[in-house]
């Protein structure tokens, strides 16, 4: 009965209370996720400059590898949104045991693989000697964690494309609650528990991820939330690997870039010294918090419109896609002035005492603060491309922006000129306001509804009733 109602809200119900039905639980469950990093910036600031250097470079390799595969959540979520619409159940279980299947095994290989290289990534990163171990020791217990991080993101994106929001709100509450309790304790030490120092913080983390996994694998088991997880549908099914693959393959790339422009700029600014690194992580973990109202509206934003596009329904698609839009681009705008005033204080909160890193990194925040409502509307129009299955568009969009945009200019600038790393902070608002508006012109073309996305609903998602008939059969 739960469903219905959300179904019948999301494809004929007033769309603002769809979008903030949806999205309010999404953004209270991304806060909290963020409260990771903010508690373990809190607690690593306290070692010195050195071991956030050493968090802050490895950050971007970790990024890398959960985005090589988080491709494989963004498919799982986009075929399942739109078979709910369909109100398809058994593809929507099959889908979901599927894309478990796959990040499970990946992410294992993956895991061992990363971990094996970890020092040789850090030597060609060029990181400083005395910088050098913590960051080694934080990157591979990262790595051994990653498997339990991949499967948590999966979790997540699966129940929102059935509309089960509040269940991982309470599951990354508990975590961050667990994790703010670990983090000292293992950092530190405390009695006959010996600390790890910075690689306590990935620890802790761990921990807590993998308690979380192995709750929702028995939600799943339950079929309590509208997915149930059967163990035939494990059954590798290489047609819906190669139909996954089609939406996996740009978004993986995709994700990974954004990673690869991470590795490039964490590159480019460590080449200014320890204190620029500093600041920028501190700048950098300020604007992620920001982002997440536009995260949470785009992420519901893709699952009611990845509904309607199931259900048929392209007009109401596309009147929730121009909303969200709105929204977003409105209060980033807003956040904008809070950030720009209190910018030295926020710093301060990550790296307090150290005068030069406080005052870089409030120039960083002025300078990127002006323009947050142009980011806003990039981050809205990415979830209604991934929404629709032309992860294509999203792809071009994030490579344009950061690899054929923003490092450019800012490598440029900052080494061939005398204008300094203050130049790689002003390539952030020049970027965001560009992509803002090629992404307004592509979304305005309409092509994101026709010819292309439509042959995608017709080889993956509008089966006929027939061909699903004998499919089951031969299963």
């Amino acid at each position: 009965m739960k469903q219905n109602k959300n179904l019948e809200l999301s494809l004929n119900g007033s769309i603002i209370k769809a979008l903030f039905t949806l999205t309010i639980p999404i953004l209270i469950a991304n806060l909290l996720q963020s409260a990771y990093q903010i508690i373990d910036a809190y607690w690593v600031w306290k070692l010195g400059a050195n071991a956030v250097a050493a968090v802050s470079v490895s950050f971007p390799v970790v990024f890398l590898l959960i985005s090589i595969w988080t491709g494989f959540a963004i498919a799982g979520s986009t075929l399942i949104a739109q078979y709910v619409g369909q109100k398809n159940q058994k593809m929507v279980n099959h889908v979901a045991a599927q894309t478990l299947l796959m990040i499970v095994l990946v992410s294992l290989v993956l895991s061992a693989i990363w971990y094996t290289f970890a020092g040789g990534i850090l030597n060609l990163m060029g990181v400083a000697p005395d910088v050098f171990p913590w960051a080694l020791s934080f990157m591979r217990v990262s790595f051994i964690g990653i498997v339990f991080v991949f499967w948590f993101v999966m979790f997540q994106s699966i129940m929102r494309g059935v509309w089960e929001v509040k269940l991982p709100v309470y599951i990354v509450l508990w975590t961050v609650l667990l994790n703010f309790v670990l983090d000292p304790l293992l950092i530190f030490g405390y009695g006959p528990i010996t600390g790890f120092w910075v690689s306590g913080a990935a620890i802790a983390t761990f921990i807590t991820q993998a308690l979380a996994s192995i709750i929702w694998i028995f939600v799943l088991l339950s079929g309590k939330y509208g997915i149930e997880l059967k163990f035939k549908d494990l059954k590798p099914d290489f047609s819906y690997i190669k139909q996954a693959f089609n939406l996996w393959f740009p978004a993986s790339i995709e994700m990974s870039s954004r990673a690869f422009w991470l590795i490039l700029m964490t590159f480019l600014i460590t080449s200014f010294g320890t204190q620029a690194i500093a600041a920028y992580w501190a700048g950098w973990n300020i604007l992620q918090i920001v982002m997440i109202p536009a995260l949470g509206l785009s992420m519901a934003n893709a699952a009611l419109i990845g509904q309607n596009i199931g259900a048929k329904n392209m007009q109401r698609a596309s009147d929730i896609a121009k909303m969200s839009i709105l929204i977003s681009f409105g209060f980033l705008t807003v956040l904008w002035l809070i950030v720009f005033i209190f910018a030295p204080a926020l710093i301060w909160f990550f790296i307090p005492w150290e005068t030069e890193v406080i005052a870089s990194g409030s120039v960083f925040l002025r300078t990127i603060a002006l323009t947050f409502g142009f980011l806003g509307i990039q981050v809205a129009i990415n979830g209604v491309f991934r929404a629709s299955g032309n992860m294509i568009a999203s792809l071009l969009l994030t490579l344009v922006s950061q690899l054929v945009l923003q490092f450019p200019l800012a490598y440029i600038l900052s080494k061939h000129t005398d204008l300094g790393i203050n130049w790689i902070w002003y390539s952030f608002p020049i970027t965001y306001i560009l992509i803002s508006l090629i992404s307004l012109a592509w979304f305005a073309s309409g092509n994101w509804k026709k010819t292309k996305i439509t042959r995608e609903q017709t080889s993956i998602f509008e089966v006929s009733e027939e061909s699903m008939t004998q499919q089951w059969v031969l299963k």
